[in-house]
């Protein structure tokens, strides 16, 4: 056969043996591929290509000097405990800081132990903040691929799969339990009451408009757990620190939400900031109200509300949050973060007024 008449059969082989891109057969194929991406890990978008290409431009921007220096093998685990954004680490541990400093006021405790526990409690606040944005992660891959400000998320970008993400949280939750047990027997049960909620409270935004209650419910479970790691219970004080940091983060945890609901609508997520809509603010202001009598209970019953820290430090925090819920523009995301961002400093600067009055006690000044 020459090779005119090979290259002719060629041709009419390769015809004839080629489906013919029909409507519904380019309908199957892209369906296929749809699925092909999903089980490899780097699932279907909603987005175009220029809006996945300024998420990751900006994650990429938004890794920071430290996380941004790691082992390409390792960032994606650093992403999925959120190192490079630690506010939820800060806002995490800023009420065991508060319980801790109180709880050694009310013992006597020494400065170095106080310190001690004040650094074991942040080792504990990262490593558990981390292991809750896994989980989170985890449950949420699907949900996080409709929605701009995750998309890019190691998990719903595929960059880190499901097993691989469930291998990494074992480790996070072992370390966890570690430092757990670092701690005074008492704190152990009441530190494992905590387990459930922070592994459960990434589903309720699928069932509830309320995610907040159940996020707000873990992640201030230091506001108790720092009494007994200084060898005190004392519920008249513990609750009252406990509810009126409750209603902290539900305040500004909306806040966070209201800058994802044109997304969260569209992908059926729930939050209080759909709930509560033009109402978001009137009810954050009553329960900001409601958060600092509590705190004022929790000062009363602890016998250091006259204390110079606690009562300014006490003033300077209502005047940020009363401010901050004033200010905010819920309609704007980056105004919403920015406020978001805002309430490190404004527990910090009760913390330091707290470590003051410690400090005053601490040398009979007080």
């Amino acid at each position: 056969m020459s090779l005119q008449r090979l290259s002719l059969a060629s041709v009419f082989l390769s015809r004839s043996f080629t489906p013919r891109r029909s409507p519904v057969w380019n309908g199957l194929f892209k369906l296929q591929a749809g699925r092909r991406l999903e089980h490899t890990g780097a699932p279907t978008t909603p987005f175009t290509a220029e809006q996945l290409r300024v998420a990751k431009r900006e994650r990429l921007e938004g890794l920071g000097p430290i996380v941004g220096r790691l082992p390409a093998a390792v960032v994606p685990y650093a992403e999925l405990m959120r190192l490079e954004k630690p506010v939820g680490t800060w806002l995490l541990y800023l009420p065991c800081s508060w319980a801790i400093l109180i709880a050694a006021m009310e013992t006597g405790a020494a400065v170095l132990p106080t310190v001690g526990m004040l650094g074991l409690f942040g080792a504990g606040a990262l490593v558990m903040r981390g292991a809750g944005c896994t989980i989170n992660d985890l449950l949420d891959r699907r949900l996080d691929a409709k929605v701009i400000r995750s998309v890019e998320r190691p998990i719903a970008s595929g960059r880190v799969t499901a097993r691989q993400a469930c291998v990494f949280l074992a480790g996070q939750t072992a370390v966890g339990v570690g430092i757990l047990s670092l701690l005074p027997t008492a704190c152990w049960w009441l530190g494992l009451a905590s387990l459930p909620i922070v592994f459960t409270y990434p589903l309720f935004k699928r069932f509830t408009y309320y995610p907040q209650a159940a996020l707000s419910a873990c992640f201030n479970w230091g506001a108790l757990l720092g009494f007994p790691a200084m060898g005190i219970i004392d519920w008249p004080t513990m609750i009252p620190l406990y509810l009126g940091s409750y209603l902290w983060c539900m305040t500004y945890d909306t806040v966070y939400a209201h800058q994802d609901k044109a997304f969260d609508i569209k992908a059926g997520i729930k939050s209080t900031a759909l709930a509560w809509g033009a109402r978001t603010k009137q009810i954050c202001y009553g329960m900001t109200a409601a958060q600092f009598m509590l705190y004022i209970t929790a000062g009363i019953n602890s016998g250091l509300l006259l204390g110079p820290g606690f009562l300014g430090g006490l003033s300077i925090f209502a005047y940020r949050v009363f401010t901050m819920i004033r200010k905010v523009d819920l309609d704007n995301p980056r105004e919403c973060w920015r406020a978001f961002l805002g309430n490190i400093n404004t527990g910090l600067y009760f913390s330091y007024a707290l470590f003051f009055d410690f400090l005053l006690k601490s040398f009979g000044w007080l």
